[in-house]
């Protein structure tokens, strides 16, 4: 790898100071962004004490492409990593990236990749060409009103047969996603306004009106596999699988568990190894189909009796890479996939095959959040005066929030999510993992106070309670 690289960090947060650990462990420069609001972020601090002034440069918005890339130029960047969110699935901020008068090197999957798998539809396509399995609907946008009604009539009528006693189907906005333009239909007298619902909010919100029939699959665990490979596209490993199914009303995870079932714990009525070995090689084999070129996650849904269908794939590192790290060792090293992605980014080969990656124990993220779960996951906003926790082996907390005290609180931005970090913990088994999970959330001390005196919100309760659902239908 050429350490003359220097790597723009196009991002804020949790995931700006891990990429900012893994130039610093690869020995490359960067440099890191920040808005007004984020002045007093963690990652600011980081870079600060890591590359000095000089990897700091305060911009408007983490939104501004011509801003990041004017930076990027004055910085003598010579690459960049969007992290993820803002621009880490935009295809056309990637060939931007790759094809302007001074190219450089974005730090994901090469942009026809982005764009040919960030398309839902295509991403279908694809996965029933080389028969992998996806949820049964269908395969094109929908723009007829009556063509739609016809799809959704047939998967009624399929899952009736399939004895499904109160059938629902999806209707989804095509260019959607994160949870956004999604409604269901129990009843099909409901479905023509239901689809033109959809049909408004997605010309409105995606320019796009576009819309996609599916069958709702209900009483489902939400599975991913974690692939990574080099520029070739050849060879790609993975390192795992995660479960992700505890997640707020709002779809968005929570928790997550690594690797995605463990029968020797858990009672399944499925051979779970076998469907964990199925969606692996599933994953993989659509990876070598389209030549896929750096991290990248498969979206899974697996049914209580054992039936896989694919989702979607995620073109980007993830909130969650680090519970697949924490499993995953390589010829016996620990890995950090952050580190991984950005080295066969910059021209390194991958360096290994499936054969030298191991799994050890479980993992177990939990997602800790400044948000209130009795009120839908409303997010709290204010001070933040104590947030700490012990030290311990099988702990690693990733997180922006700055050391604080009642004197020198942390202000939680209200134009991002309030999440304030990661607790990632590792146990030789599924019982151990939870019984660490549960000490770590209960010796976590975090508070603070709002405009109006009142206590800070989390969902550290809400964790708690879940971590005793973990990997069961």
């Amino acid at each position: 790898m050429n350490k003359q690289h220097k790597v723009l960090i196009a991002n804020r947060g949790e995931i700006a100071v891990r990429i900012t650990q893994a130039c610093k462990k690869l020995g490359l420069e960067f440099v890191c962004v920040y808005t007004a609001e984020d002045a007093s972020s963690g990652h600011v601090a980081l870079a600060r004490e890591l590359g000095g002034e000089k990897s700091l440069y305060r911009i408007s918005s983490y939104h501004d492409a011509n801003e990041l890339l004017c930076i990027a130029d004055e910085a003598g960047a010579t690459a960049i990593h969007p992290g993820y969110g803002f621009f880490a699935e935009d295809f056309r901020f990637a060939r931007r990236v790759t094809e302007r008068g001074r190219a450089l090197v974005f730090i994901g999957p090469s942009w026809r990749v982005i764009r040919d798998l960030g398309d839902k539809i295509n991403t279908k396509r694809l996965a029933r060409s080389i028969g992998v399995p996806t949820v049964p609907g269908s395969d094109r946008p929908i723009y007829d009103e009556l063509e739609a009604e016809k799809v959704a009539r047939t998967l009624f009528e399929y899952q009736q047969q399939q004895g499904i006693t109160r059938p629902l189907v999806l209707v989804k906005a095509s260019a959607g996603g994160g949870g956004m333009g999604i409604e269901e239909v129990y009843d099909l007298d409901m479905f023509r306004q239901v689809y033109r619902r959809i049909r408004n909010y997605a010309m409105r919100q995606f320019k796009d009106e576009g819309v996609l029939i599916e069958q709702r699959v209900t009483d489902f665990n939400h599975l991913e596999v974690q692939v990574l490979s080099d520029r070739s596209g050849r060879n790609p490993v993975h390192f795992g699988t995660r479960n992700c199914s505890i997640q707020s009303t709002g779809r968005q995870k929570r928790l997550e568990v690594a690797p995605g079932f463990v029968p020797s714990e858990v009672d399944y009525d499925f051979d779970a190894d076998a469907v964990l070995d199925e969606i692996t090689q599933h994953s993989l084999n659509m990876a070598r189909k389209v030549g896929y070129d750096s991290v990248g996650t498969w979206e899974w849904i697996v049914t209580r009796d054992g039936h896989p269908f694919l989702m979607e794939v995620n073109t980007r590192i993830q909130v969650e890479n680090g519970v697949s790290a924490a499993i995953s060792r390589v010829k016996g090293e620990e890995v950090d996939l952050i580190a991984e992605q950005i080295r066969t980014a910059l021209g390194e080969p991958l360096g290994y095959t499936q054969d030298d990656i191991t799994f050890h124990g479980v993992g177990v993220e939990y997602r800790i959040i400044a948000e209130d779960p009795d009120s839908g996951f409303a997010p709290w906003v204010g001070d933040i005066e104590r947030f700490q926790w012990d030290r311990q082996d099988w702990c690693r907390m990733h997180t922006h929030v700055p050391a604080v005290s009642p004197e020198q609180p942390y202000t939680i931005p209200t134009e991002f999510d309030p999440n304030l970090a990661l607790g990632i913990i590792w146990g030789a088994d599924l019982a151990e993992v939870s019984a660490n999970g549960l000490e770590f959330l209960e010796h976590l001390t975090l508070e603070g106070r709002n405009g109006k005196g009142e206590p800070l919100k989390s969902n550290v309760e809400f964790l708690k309670k879940k971590t005793e659902r973990m990997l069961r239908f």
